[in-house]
C-alpha cells in the first residue's frame, strides 16, 4: 500500500490518496467572520496541490467563543453562499473537504472581551503569559447542552453548504479536550469523574451529529493520543476513548497531542524534552490503531517522504501534514512525481517555551498569509519578525471582532 492508494471510509465514500492537509489556524476570515477571498485563494492552492483530504482550520460553533481573532464562524445560514463557494473550491481538485468544528473553552484570548467557560474553573498556566487568558467559569448543565446543540447545528450547516464532512476537534486543549482531562475537569456530576463521564460530551456531540446528517457525510474526530502533562489525559485514556468511539459511526480518527500548556503538537512536551523529530505521535497511533475500528490518521511534524512512507508502513491509514503544506502546498503532487522535497521552517531555540510556541504558530501563519495573497511562502523569515507581525495583526483583528460583536 502506498501514499497514493485510495482509502474507502466506513460511510462508503472514497479519499483519493492517503495524504491529508491537516488543520492549521489561519485567522483570515472576513470582517463578518465568514470565508474570505484570502481563504478562497489559500484553499485553491491546497486543492490544486494533490492532497486527498483537506481539513479546514478552526470553524467556530459560537461567535462568542473564539480560538482567536479573525476566525471563521458558522452558526446560522445567513452567509451560507460564501461557505458553499469555499466547499466548492476545496473539492475542485478531487479532494474531500471537511470543516474542523471547534469551541476553545478556556483557551480563548482575554483580549476578545468575552466570558470564558470550561468544564471547571481551572485557569491556564502559561507562566508570565497566563494573563493573556481569562480564568474560566465552570459550565452549567444548560451551557453544556447548548454546546452540544451548537456542534450539531454547525455540522448540519456544513452539510448544507456542500462540504464532504466535519472533524470534531477534541484535542490540543480546547473545550472537548478539557472535558477529557482530569487536570481541567474537576466536576462531580455526570460530565466529570470517571473517563466515561469525561468523554460524555464528545460522545453526545458525535451521536447528535451522526443522527442529523446523511450517512455519506463524513464525521471524524481529532483526539489527543496524550496531553503530555503529569496526571492529565494519558495514552491509556485515549485507548478507552477510541473504544467508545468504535461504538459510534465515526469515519476517521486523527491522533495528535498536547495543548497550549504543553505544545506537543509542535514537538515539545511539558517538561521541555523534544519528541521524535518527525511523526511525533506515530508510536501512539500505531498502538491505538490496533484497537480502532475506523481508519486512523496521524499528524505532527511530518515533512519528509520517507517519514510519510514509514507512517504508512506502521499501519496508519492517513498521513496528516500541516506546516510542510503551508510552505509547499503542492507537496503531494511533488512527491507523486518523485520529487522528495523537504519543506521546513527556521528552527526556534528560545528558552521560553510558551513564547517559542507562539512564535512557531506565527511562522506558520506568516506562510499562510503569503499563500492567501498569491505570494510565495518565505520559510526563512525571522521568528521574531513573524511573531511581531502576528501580534500587530491580531490587535487589529481583535478590535474588528469586538466591533462586529457589538453590532450583533
Amino acid at each position: 500500500m502506498s501514499l497514493f492508494t485510495p482509502l474507502t471510509l466506513p460511510n462508503g465514500s472514497v479519499i483519493a490518496n492517503r495524504i491529508a492537509k491537516a488543520a492549521m489556524e489561519e485567522n483570515l476570515a472576513s470582517a463578518q467572520h465568514t470565508p474570505s477571498e484570502r481563504l478562497f485563494r489559500l484553499y485553491q492552492a491546497w486543492a490544486d496541490g494533490g492532497a486527498g483530504l483537506i481539513i479546514s482550520g478552526n470553524v467556530m460553533v459560537d461567535r462568542t467563543a473564539m480560538t482567536g481573532p479573525g476566525g471563521v464562524v458558522l452558526e446560522d445560514d445567513t452567509a451560507l453562499d460564501s461557505f458553499k463557494r469555499w466547499a466548492a473550491i476545496g473539492q475542485s481538485g478531487g479532494a474531500q473537504f471537511w470543516l474542523q468544528i471547534n469551541h476553545p473553552g478556556r483557551q480563548m484570548p482575554a483580549s476578545l472581551g468575552q466570558p470564558t467557560f470550561a468544564p471547571s474553573a481551572v485557569a491556564l498556566d502559561l507562566g508570565k503569559l497566563s494573563h493573556y487568558f481569562a480564568p474560566p467559569q465552570q459550565m452549567t448543565s444548560a451551557k453544556i447542552q447548548d454546546v452540544i446543540r451548537r456542534f450539531v447545528n454547525t455540522a448540519k450547516l456544513a452539510e448544507q453548504a456542500g462540504f464532504s464532512g466535519v472533524q470534531v476537534h477534541a484535542a490540543h486543549g480546547y473545550l472537548l479536550s478539557q472535558f477529557l482531562s482530569p487536570l481541567t475537569n474537576k466536576r462531580t456530576d455526570e460530565w466529570g469523574g470517571s473517563l466515561q463521564n469525561r468523554a460524555r460530551l464528545l460522545v453526545e456531540i458525535v451521536k447528535g451529529i451522526r443522527a442529523q446528517v446523511n450517512p455519506r457525510f463524513a464525521v471524524a474526530v481529532k483526539l489527543n493520543s496524550a496531553d503530555f502533562q503529569r496526571g492529565g489525559f494519558s495514552t491509556e485514556d485515549a485507548h478507552e476513548v477510541v473504544l467508545l468511539l468504535n461504538k459510534l459511526k465515526v469515519d476517521l480518527i486523527e491522533l495528535s497531542g498536547g495543548s497550549y500548556e504543553a505544545p506537543a503538537m509542535q514537538g515539545t512536551a511539558r517538561d521541555g524534552r523534544t519528541l521524535a523529530r518527525e511523526a511525533y505521535f506515530l508510536e501512539f497511533a500505531a498502538r491505538l490503531g490496533k484497537v480502532a475500528t475506523m481508519p486512523v490518521m496521524v499528524t505532527g511534524g511530518i515533512k519528509r517522504l520517507a517519514v510519510a512512507q514509514q507512517v504508512m508502513a506502521g499501519g496508519v491509514d492517513m498521513v496528516g501534514i500541516a506546516t510542510a503544506l503551508a510552505i509547499a502546498p503542492d507537496l503531494p503532487l511533488k512527491w507523486q512525481q518523485g520529487n522528495a522535497i523537504v519543506p521546513q521552517l527556521a528552527a526556534i531555540t528560545w528558552r521560553n517555551k510558551p513564547l517559542a510556541s507562539l512564535a512557531n504558530m506565527a511562522l506558520v501563519k506568516y506562510q499562510l498569509g503569503k499563500l492567501s495573497a498569491d505570494k510565495k511562502p518565505k520559510p526563512d523569515v525571522s521568528p521574531l519578525w513573524a511573531l511581531l507581525k502576528q501580534q500587530l495583526a491580531d490587535k487589529c483583528r481583535t478590535r474588528r471582532y469586538r466591533s462586529w460583536l457589538e453590532k450583533h
